[in-house]
């Protein structure tokens, strides 16, 4: 269980206000990558993803080009889903604020507190250790 408590109501707003997703740290390396399985999951709930890995640019991942930075993103994103180590998070969140991501979303076990501050400062809204693929279910269970 997360130590980080958000109302429902604070994610539903952020599922209803998103239709763009930046997926960083997407992994090419198929269904064993959580990335890949997410990814997958938000595309199949209507979500626009584009990943980002710049590990991996030139390949495609769910028949979407991979881009090497926020910045190479072709249109402006509502959500940035980290999915990298905490100790990496920081620089990803201060590129998030720069194109004016309204919400952050780190993954499972991935903190970073004076980043989540930072961008809430900037005005963004920032879930930490959760994930899109159970709580969005879990919230729509709920209704």
């Amino acid at each position: 269980m997360s130590q980080f408590s958000y109302s429902d109501e604070v994610l539903r707003t952020l599922f209803d206000d998103i239709r763009t997703v930046a997926l960083v740290g997407a992994s090419p390396r198929g269904e064993r990558r959580a990335s890949w399985r997410v990814m997958r999951f938000l595309q199949n709930q209507g979500y626009k993803v584009y990943p980002v890995n710049p590990d991996a640019v030139g390949q495609e991942i769910h028949g979407e080009k991979v881009y090497a930075a926020l910045q190479d993103l072709p249109e402006k994103v509502d959500l940035v889903d980290i999915f990298r180590r905490s100790s990496k998070v920081a620089p990803v969140v201060d590129d998030a604020i720069a194109i004016g991501a309204p919400y952050i979303w780190m993954q499972l076990d991935v903190i970073d507190e004076d980043a989540a501050r930072k961008a809430e400062a900037a005005g963004g809204t920032v879930i930490m250790d959760r994930c899109p693929a159970i709580e969005l279910p879990r919230l729509r269970q709920a209704a």
